[in-house]
């Protein structure tokens, strides 16, 4: 049998059948408090523990390494958030993906079972969206191999479509987001691909010929995928949706890469969303939107494809926030150990620079391979501050070969977090957050949201082979805060997924970008928040939504959570 034979076989067992770190070596810390999180995973029910299951570990089988995700949603609009959380056992796992509702007690259930969300499979990342502009969040799955949407039927329960709504994507799906990128009124799907894996082929570090996880550049970089939703053009039950693939249309399917992070939002001014791809060991893609269903890759053109000394890095997930409150977005991608997690500053708009050292971030307590990010004002002082969670994609240079029982001991990390001074500079804090900071694990996932409704943005992380886990926000003498969910009422009452919002108290002005895609295989809670500091109300709140009409909102006092509906303000 030829290798390449052996390779379709193999790929057919973990497909239809259906990347690099040990704890690295740092010096121990001494953390002293007081804390921003707690770790409450234990008392609020959450039971979940991530399988890598049925390719055995010696195989260095990369989906593995790359971990799952987990989304922070209101699946049943009872006004609680809820957590869905990702498995990779593969499709003779018995550990499916898991549905977690939140009672009014602030403890979670599982409700998986019958929900038509408890999968198994190589599960990576996951998507939250209305896609029939029902009313109700659907769910979209990205799996090593393909991607599966289900439509959420209102009852607790959702149903599988992707075969009906046209959705195919046989390759290596990692991050997702929803965007109206035609501005129609009906969500989009952007889906990001890795590598074209080869699963036959044995890896190892250079030193002593260890076996490892191979790297991506042994193989070739895939494509980003857009697909247009049609609307319910064509179903029969009046529900479901029909979206045509258009990346070779739209110009996305111009330009491979090794993509895993994904990020949707407006680069360039002209109130049309655009794209962001952070490609790992390749040059980040930016495609922007030409308005006329195409897009241009202009990465380069615009400062964000390479890091200062235009080197290309290990880019894995994205922040998207204003850091230094000029009113612009700035975007943080994650990176290796070797490496730093790199800020770009947009100024002027659609432009960005290299601004890493100067914010901060080469001289931190310890370095590590950065996926999940969180870009949040977490103490509600009015700046945004930088939660990261870590872990390997290859074994640490002085590691010991890991035994069965220890397999991913040698890729385990610490997760880091940075205060913002207001000016867009950052002290690392992690040696005060022993909570979330304090305990080495393959960190993967990381999402946002305020669990337990008291204003403050809870975080809930994932790890590979370990339990998820949600830490709540104890941040020690908090401002004031806003909490802001938009809807638009002629779309079914849908989030409006690509709005901009300012929020203004006195001279003082901050700004949100909202779409709950970005991180890494993750989904955030689509409500927008701000930390106000001393301010105990606001004078105005200012919109502009997707379609790109503008609306003025009466002021607030501040600490609550509160709905705004298109067309209830005024122009």
């Amino acid at each position: 049998m030829n290798g390449f034979a052996v390779k379709l076989l193999f790929i057919a067992a973990v497909c239809g059948g259906c990347c690099r770190q040990s704890a690295a070596t740092v010096t121990p810390a001494k953390f002293s408090g007081p804390p921003w999180f707690v770790d409450v995973t234990r008392e609020s029910g959450l039971d979940f523990v991530h399988e890598v299951g049925t390719v055995r570990l010696d195989h260095y089988f990369m989906p593995h390494l790359l971990g799952s995700g987990v989304a922070v949603f209101d699946f049943d609009n009872d006004g609680k958030l809820d957590i869905y959380l990702v498995q990779n056992g593969g499709p003779k796992s018995q550990a499916t993906n898991r549905l977690f509702r939140q009672g009014r007690d602030g403890r979670f259930t599982d409700v998986s079972k019958g929900s038509g969300l408890d999968i198994v499979g190589h599960g990576m990342g996951v998507a939250i969206g209305d896609v029939n502009n029902d009313g109700w969040p659907d769910v979209l799955v990205t799996e090593y191999c393909g991607i599966r949407l289900f439509l959420n039927n209102g009852n607790g329960t959702f149903r599988e479509v992707t075969a009906a709504a046209g959705l195919e994507n046989p390759l290596w799906a990692t991050s997702a987001s929803f965007v109206d990128y035609d501005r129609d009124g009906w969500l989009d799907l952007v889906v990001t691909n890795y590598v074209d894996y080869d699963p036959t082929r044995k890896c190892s570090r250079s030193e002593g010929n260890r076996p490892d996880f191979c790297n991506p550049n042994n193989f070739a970089g895939t494509v980003t995928r857009l697909y247009r939703n049609l609307g319910r053009a064509g179903a029969s039950d009046g529900k479901s949706v029909r979206f045509e693939d258009v990346t070779l249309k739209a110009g996305l399917g111009l330009v491979a890469g090794p993509g895993l992070g994904v990020v949707c939002a407006d680069f360039d001014g002209d109130h049309w969303p655009d794209i962001l791809v952070a490609n790992d060991a390749q040059p980040n893609r930016l495609w922007i939107n030409q308005r006329d269903g195409t897009f241009k890759e202009e990465a380069a053109l615009r400062g964000i494809a390479y890091n200062a000394l235009g080197q290309m890095q290990g880019n894995m997930g994205i922040g998207l926030g204003d850091v230094n409150g000029d009113g612009l977005f700035d975007i943080l991608v994650t990176h290796l150990s070797e490496e730093t997690h790199s800020l770009w500053q947009q100024g002027p708009r659609g432009f960005f620079q290299d601004r890493t050292a100067r914010a901060g971030f080469v001289n931190t307590q310890w370095r590590g391979t950065g996926f999940g990010i969180v870009m949040e004002d977490f103490d509600h002082d009015g700046a945004l501050d930088i939660a990261v969670v870590n872990g390997r994609v290859s074994q640490s240079l002085n590691s010991e070969p890991a035994s069965a029982d220890s397999f991913w001991v040698p890729y385990a990390e610490r997760n880091q977090m940075f205060a913002n001074d207001g000016m867009g500079r950052f002290q690392d804090i992690s040696l005060k957050n022993e909570p979330f900071c304090g305990t080495a694990a393959v960190w993967r996932g990381l999402a946002c949201g305020d669990l337990n409704d008291d204003g403050g943005l809870d975080l809930v992380a994932t790890a590979v082979a370990g339990p998820a886990r949600i830490f709540h926000n104890v941040a020690p003498q908090r401002g004031n805060w806003l909490l802001v969910r938009l809807i638009d009422p002629a779309l079914g009452g849908r989030d409006a997924y690509g709005a901009e919002i300012t929020v203004q108290a006195d001279s003082k002005r901050w700004k949100r970008w909202l779409n709950p895609g970005s991180s890494y295989l993750s989904s955030n809670d689509a409500r927008t928040h701000f930390g106000l500091g001393s301010f105990e109300r606001v004078d105005r709140i200012e919109v502009l939504w997707p379609d790109g009409k503008e609306e003025v909102f009466a002021g607030r006092f501040a600490n609550q959570a509160i709905v705004l509906r298109k067309g209830s303000g005024r122009n």
